[in-house]
């Protein structure tokens, strides 16, 4: 660039000056100059002045870290949820489930296998069994099954305890039967899902019946005394009257029903879903049965269908 300046006798005179190729300077270098005594480019001073920069940065943002988990955990615990029932996402309406599932994805909800063929019924015998390890090896519960007691209708659970699920009182559906697969009489396992604190509205008066309820079950009602009548009823049927024609004789163990003295659930340890074995002891073979199975009772919301389906579970069933 050029430069102007004044002489000693008043005259201007320019000079210019060239811009000086840059040293490149080598890796070695920019780790350490010794020229400028700088290490990758700052001095001593300025890399202690980043550290103390970077350390009290970092403190200040795990304190306050610390403080946002702190306050959000100081108002969780670890015997029940925050929000519950109508506060919550999961709401009041618990979902319906079945085992066994089979272990592809893609297979959906289809139980498909040929009954003479051992290693398919081998299969959905090992996945009915794996579902039902925690009832039949209590060592596998948190507290080894030691506050388990047997309960009915007129000897709920008393503080601290939770009613045994005694799945040797399932009748054919059991290990001993081949939870009914070897025979083309299939058993499916009927659950619903957890809600804390929920309790169960049952339909126990016989006068006041939904007109959509089956008939066998409604006269399943109307057999047992009041008492007993305090139960989630289960009902499968086919989706269509194609599926009712070849679904056959269907028979529910221990009973109709899930009994009330389940609930409500309040993660007690060693408590276990309550289930209902439904067996289709002879539907037809070499055809696909769609099914659905329901359960009832007044603050279970149903709604059909194969979209956001509440209160029920589909399932197909095809047996060669």
């Amino acid at each position: 660039m050029p430069e102007k300046s004044v002489t000693k006798d008043g005259r201007f005179e320019t000079t210019y000056e060239f811009p000086m190729k840059p040293v490149k300077k080598t890796f070695g270098q920019f780790l350490y100059d010794k020229e400028n005594n700088t290490i990758m480019g700052r001095t001593r001073l300025g890399w202690m002045k980043l550290l103390i920069f970077y350390v009290i940065f970092y403190f200040v943002l795990g304190a306050l870290t610390a403080v946002c988990f702190e306050g959000l955990l100081s108002t969780l615990s670890d015997q029940y949820p925050k929000y519950q029932l109508e506060q919550s996402l999961i709401g009041t309406n618990p979902g319906v489930g079945f085992r066994p599932m089979p272990e592809d994805p893609e297979q959906g909800g289809m139980i498909h296998y040929r009954a003479k063929n051992k290693t398919e019924v081998k299969y959905w015998v090992g996945r009915v069994e794996d579902f039902l390890q925690p009832y039949k090896n209590q060592s596998l519960l948190v507290t080894g099954g030691k506050n388990q007691v047997i309960c009915d209708f007129n000897s709920p659970p008393s503080a601290g305890n939770v009613c045994a699920v005694d799945v040797s009182q399932m009748g054919p559906c059991t290990a001993n039967h081949g939870y009914g697969f070897n025979k083309s009489a299939p058993c499916i396992f009927i659950k619903l899902n957890r809600i804390y604190n929920w309790l169960p509205e049952f339909y126990d008066d016989v006068e006041d019946l939904p007109d959509d309820m089956p008939q066998d079950l409604v006269q399943h009602i109307n057999s047992l005394p009041k008492v007993e009548r305090n139960q989630i009823w289960v009902s499968c049927n086919g989706v269509n009257p194609m599926d009712n024609e070849a679904i056959g004789p269907v028979e529910y163990y221990p009973g109709r029903g899930i009994a009330g003295y389940y609930y409500p659930f309040l993660n007690q340890p060693g408590y276990l879903s309550p289930i209902v074995a439904v067996q289709f002891a002879r539907p037809t073979v070499q055809r696909s049965i769609n099914i659905e199975c329901r359960a009832w009772a007044k603050n279970i919301h149903y709604r059909g269908g194969y979209r956001d389906r509440q209160g029920s579970i589909y399932f197909a069933l095809l047996v060669d």
